[in-house]
């Protein structure tokens, strides 16, 4: 029998405290899930059931900014680097040889980072919403993309997005137009006023042109499956259609049709049946 200390609760790297949550069979094969902006760990609470009556065992971090262990001040403490290091450690943790990563949002930039760096450590890769990272970067500058991710150089601003997305009505409308429903949009906004928390999920943004994209380190050859949803007002196919130049290893791509960005919460069913056929493959 499972005991509460056979779980994993937390995990520590340079000086850090990230909260987990370890669920689903204790033996069984295990999936890394990684959240995006402004969710945490909650954000796979309708996937992760799924997972666990396919077996499967679910490791899911509040990542850097979002634990309170770990929300350093400094912007440059959020380069992709350290998230990716962050990841590794967790991996490293668990010592359970490789693992299947799935990541959305910008959890799913850092699961390319780890899948490009670390294929050791990989099963699968699985990245859903946000495309390859020099992908994406194509796709700004060649596509309506760079229009689809105007609040991304608002959230350069100092103070301004925090007061913004910190005022109940403004952040609820915000989330509310990308698809989130209201229910989940006050779930993650009331989150994200703990001290120090909604500064540091903005420092991803604001740290993400301190690290510069490096293409002879960026080739994933990691089975990887990318998902993207028709109805995600913030990730346009551009850069999907980009991706499969990025990826050496086996590569699937599924549209999820008329769903939005936050497909986790919106389509976990969906996603858990293409993840039962991604593992098993």
């Amino acid at each position: 029998m499972t005991t509460p200390a056979d779980r994993l609760t937390s995990y520590s790297r340079s000086g850090l405290t990230f909260d987990v949550r370890d669920e689903g069979p204790a033996d069984g094969p295990v999936v890394v899930l990684l959240h995006g902006f402004p969710q945490d760990s909650r954000s796979w609470d309708h996937l992760a059931p799924l997972l666990h009556a396919r077996g499967f065992r679910t490791v899911a971090p509040d990542q850097r900014g979002y634990s309170p262990g770990a929300r350093p001040k400094a912007r440059w403490a959020y380069r992709g680097s350290e998230l990716a290091a962050d990841t590794v450690a967790l991996i490293d943790t668990l010592g359970v040889g490789k693992v299947h990563l799935v990541g959305h949002d910008w959890g799913a930039a850092v699961a390319w980072q780890v899948a490009a760096e670390r294929p050791d450590l990989l099963d699968t890769v699985t990245t859903v919403s946000v495309p390859h990272p020099l992908a994406f970067i194509k796709a700004m500058v060649t596509s309506t993309q760079g229009l689809k991710s105007w609040y991304m150089g608002a959230f350069q601003l100092p103070f301004v997005p925090e007061k913004i997305l910190a005022s109940s009505s403004l952040g609820e409308k915000f989330l509310v137009s990308s698809g989130q429903t209201p229910e989940n949009a006050r779930r993650d906004l009331n989150a994200m006023l703990a001290p120090g928390r909604l500064r540091g999920g903005l420092n991803w943004y604001r740290a993400m042109w301190m690290t510069k994209p490096n293409p002879a380190a960026a080739r994933v050859t990691v089975p990887t499956l990318h998902v993207w949803s028709d109805g995600d007002a913030a990730i346009g196919p551009k850069g999907s259609a980009l991706t499969p130049a990025f990826v050496d290893g086996p590569y699937r791509f599924e549209v999820l049709r008329g769903v939005s960005h936050w497909i986790p919460d919106e389509a976990p069913t969906e996603l858990d049946r293409l993840l039962g056929e991604h593992f098993s493959s």
